[in-house]
């Protein structure tokens, strides 16, 4: 690799899977390790964030597992702390955690409605709130945020909670970005699109006619015409994290194949 990261200690919040293959967390982890950084692999199921960093320490890389609730007020703190211990103050925050709910605003269950917010919302302001102090003493750092198109684009069905939420991401990102750009530090934002990762099929477990149904009109959508790998999502992650993306800040950028230049049919 070409040593986008060398000598950078990354967190990455998501960086486990929910099942077989590569989620996008988990893809940028590996990625970011392969490119020389130094990487806090975060997740709530500790056997997959330990498995992420095997991946990791197998290629050469160096790697530390935490398990953190992204919903508990002190969890950031705790991991951005265990970064700091194990491995260094990080320069990089890579927010990968997100949840979904379906149903539009006439089915909203507010309570449900809240744990989206928390996770998606809440959970990255707290992120970052915890790692602000050490980079504005370092004058430097780089948040990157992964959104999704349906920030910005409905679908055939209705996620509303998981729209608002991802929209108010896309803001949260901007505001720190304006926020915080004198004191050396970036915000940016991912907007994947229809990719295949595992979070994917795990909704779809067991129902493999669906789940080929539902793969075939995904590939249909986009422009390109194909889903998107998690590593198409890290390729583009590890550019906003590196000094090559030093003057890019408040960007939202799609990784999606022209899906979101389109009414969504997927």
């Amino acid at each position: 690799m070409s040593g986008q990261l060398a000598g950078k200690i990354a967190m990455v919040y998501g960086a486990g899977s929910v099942g077989p293959g590569w989620g996008n967390g988990k893809a940028a982890a590996v990625l970011f390790a392969r490119e020389g950084a130094q990487v806090l692999c975060i997740d709530r199921d500790g056997a997959a964030a330990q498995e992420t960093v095997r991946l990791i320490e197998a290629e050469g890389g160096t790697a530390h597992p935490f398990i953190a609730d992204v919903t508990e007020e002190g969890a950031a703190h705790a991991a951005t702390h265990a970064c700091a211990e194990h491995l260094g103050n990080p320069q990089i925050v890579h927010y990968n955690v997100g949840v979904s709910q379906p149903g539009g605003i006439e089915d909203a269950d507010l309570a449900q409605w809240r744990a989206v917010f928390a996770v998606n919302v809440e959970g990255a302001m707290l992120a970052a709130s915890a790692a602000l102090p050490i980079m504005k003493s370092a004058k430097k750092g780089a948040f990157v945020f992964i959104s999704s198109v349906a920030a910005v684009a409905s679908g055939g069905y209705q996620y509303a909670s998981y729209e608002a939420s991802k929209a108010a991401l896309n803001r949260l990102s901007q505001t720190i970005a304006v926020a915080h750009a004198a004191d050396g530090i970036r915000s940016n934002v991912i907007m994947p699109g229809l990719i295949d990762t595992p979070h994917v099929t795990h909704h779809i477990a067991g129902r493999a006619t669906a789940a080929a149904d539902l793969a075939a009109r995904r590939a249909a959508a986009p422009p390109m015409r194909r889903q998107g790998t998690a590593f198409e999502v890290a390729q583009a992650a590890v550019f906003l994290a590196s000094d090559a993306a030093s003057y890019i800040t408040g960007a939202v950028i799609p990784v999606d194949g022209g899906l979101s230049l389109t009414v969504p049919s997927a």
